[in-house]
């Protein structure tokens, strides 16, 4: 079972077994990989574009090495995918919705460092408005991909393989469809009316889970046109249960998955509790996305598993362990479809936690082709609700909602941080902005403490990690742990002092210097509790660098009603 937590140090060729042994994806050879680094780019951005809508009229060579020959390459997919907090001064601009691209000033995005670029541009035309389907119509139930049989496999590598056999200029291709992502992300598209130009970016803010629902609903519904089947579910990887996912690891798979449970239930009840917490900070026209704040499910699981699934021995760690290249792999959309789950099941945990109410979340709209090729106008507004999306889950156990972690050792809540400043040197405040190329321990004063029951429903307290600096471009990930005892290795996930992590998926924006400033904010009042230092003047804070060396700025204790 893999670790949603720490970076493993194993390649992608080790993505074993997360779904079942059968559905392995085979090891690429030398030759396989010198292929595809010296592979002639395409350039997919058409004035015209083609649409055929019967699945009878391509139907794919079972003898094309473009096409699936095996279940192990459709739901992992690594082979035969690859085709042939700043803002501007304006307030005006701060108060207005994300509008969605202009497709015709698309331009290349950047892969990395070295500005290698890719032509993910799509094919372009006149615009409809989103309308959500009948009533009438099915409902779409999505299976977890380890209870999918035989029968389903095969329809889905029929619809996988149709698709990956529409020509280039089908907006619908596997091809275009991939490059989704890669336009949206890596600084193809600049937002509509701001100057200078900002590049637009669907990660790290609140437009991340809508973004992404409605690039399943389109990428779904077009599997389901080109099989005729109006039922078509995508499979959702169900990696936050332990039947869901597995792998080699160092720990047994019991103690695996506790720490699995355990960092599901922070990520998900006791630091999510607040709408910014779990969405992601708000993005408005001119807002540079990524320097304002991942919700807490992008963080973790999911840019762990985007990195863990990608090929670290890759200049860009393709195809999931960077966001250009990431929709080539089909694991990408039963990854996010767990992603949009956790949306719906987030909403079943409390009274308080509902959708953003503010106009600029609602009316921030995208583009995406639809089955009949009809490129549509979406807002968040009409995502809110998978069942009027027609769409839902296969029913699946939940382990994780009343998950509780095991402190390191029993505390004693008068000498807890005493304690702890005993055994470890203390870095300084007054020593920030500093390189965390080292584990360091800060003892961190709170503003409020033995706050009463409504006082820390209507505010959680956050700790934040400001200023954060990295390059983009790199995999970069630090923990945090709060009144962690110095007694051997930092707290880890299955421990109650461990607070979080941080985690950044390599991506880029645009060519030139590729470091950005950002922000970490850790809901904190149930760990606190739990550490029976909810009474404590002041707290320790250990970041724990585990891969790259990023700047912190500072840190502080923050509340947040919202």
């Amino acid at each position: 079972m893999s670790s949603l937590s720490p970076l493993p140090a194993a390649t992608g060729a080790a993505t074993a077994a997360f779904l079942r042994p059968s559905l392995l994806p085979p090891k690429k050879s030398a030759s396989q990989l010198s292929a595809y680094k010296s592979r002639k780019p395409y350039s997919p951005h058409f004035a015209r574009i083609s649409c055929k809508t019967s699945s009878s009229d391509k139907e794919p060579n079972n003898n094309d090495q473009t096409g699936p020959t095996t279940r192990r390459d459709i739901l992992i997919g690594m082979g035969s995918l690859y085709g042939a907090a700043s803002s501007l001064s304006d307030p005006t601009a701060l108060a207005n919705p994300l509008q969605p691209p202009d497709l015709s000033k698309c331009h290349p995005a950047i892969k990395g460092d070295a500005g290698d670029t890719a032509d993910c541009c799509p094919p372009f035309s006149d615009q409809i408005e989103f309308k959500l389907p009948s009533p009438k119509e099915p409902m779409r139930i999505r299976p977890a991909a380890h209870l999918v049989d035989k029968a389903y496999i095969d329809k889905y590598e029929k619809a996988i393989s149709l698709m990956k056999a529409l020509p280039d200029d089908d907006p619908r291709s596997f091809k275009n469809q991939a490059n989704v992502h890669c336009a949206y992300c890596n600084g193809a598209y600049d937002q509509v009316g701001i100057t200078p130009s900002v590049a637009l970016q669907i990660h790290f803010s609140w437009i991340f889970f809508p973004f992404h629902r409605y690039y399943l609903y389109f990428f779904e519904r077009i599997l389901g046109k080109l099989i005729d089947d109006p039922t078509f579910a995508l499979p959702f990887w169900n990696w936050d249960s332990p039947d869901g996912i597995r792998s080699a690891a160092s720990l047994t798979p019991e103690a695996q998955w506790q720490s699995n449970r355990d960092v599901m239930h922070t990520q998900m009840v006791s630091g999510a509790k607040k709408r910014t917490l779990f969405f992601g900070t708000p993005l408005k026209a001119g807002d540079l996305a990524d320097g304002n704040g991942q919700g807490t499910l992008e963080r973790t699981p999911h840019g762990n598993l985007h990195i863990w699934v990608g090929d670290l021995t890759r200049e860009y760690k393709e195809d999931m362990g960077n966001l250009y290249s990431a929709g080539r792999d089909p694991l990408f959309y039963c990854h996010h479809g767990n992603v949009d789950r956790m949306w719906d099941l987030w909403k079943t945990l409390g009274p308080r936690r509902t959708d953003f109410t503010d106009p600029d979340w609602l009316d921030a709209a995208f583009l995406f082709y639809d089955e009949n090729c009809k490129l549509v106008r979406c807002k968040i507004r009409d995502s809110l609700d998978n069942e009027k999306l027609r769409t839902g889950y296969q029913s699946v156990p939940i382990l994780w909602k009343d998950s509780k972690r095991v402190p390191k050792k029993i505390r004693n809540k008068a000498t807890a941080a005493t304690a702890t400043k005993k055994k470890r040197e203390l870095t300084d405040l007054s020593e920030f902005p500093l390189v965390l190329n080292k584990t360091i321990s800060v003892a961190l004063p709170r503003p409020r403490k033995n706050r009463t029951a409504t006082e820390k429903e209507d505010e959680e307290e956050i700790l934040v990690v400001g200023g954060i600096e990295i390059d983009r471009s790199q995999v970069i990930k630090f923990d945090v742990a709060l009144n962690d005892d110095d007694d051997g290795a930092p707290a880890g996930p299955q421990d109650t002092e461990f607070a979080g992590a941080f985690v950044n998926v390599p991506h880029r924006q645009k060519a030139g210097a590729s470091n950005f400033k950002t922000v970490l904010r850790l809901g904190i009042t149930d760990l606190l509790e739990d550490l029976d230092a909810d009474d404590d003047d002041t707290i320790v804070v250990t970041l724990v660098p585990k891969v790259g060396e990023p700047v912190i700025g500072g840190l502080k204790i923050d509340y947040l009603a919202d």
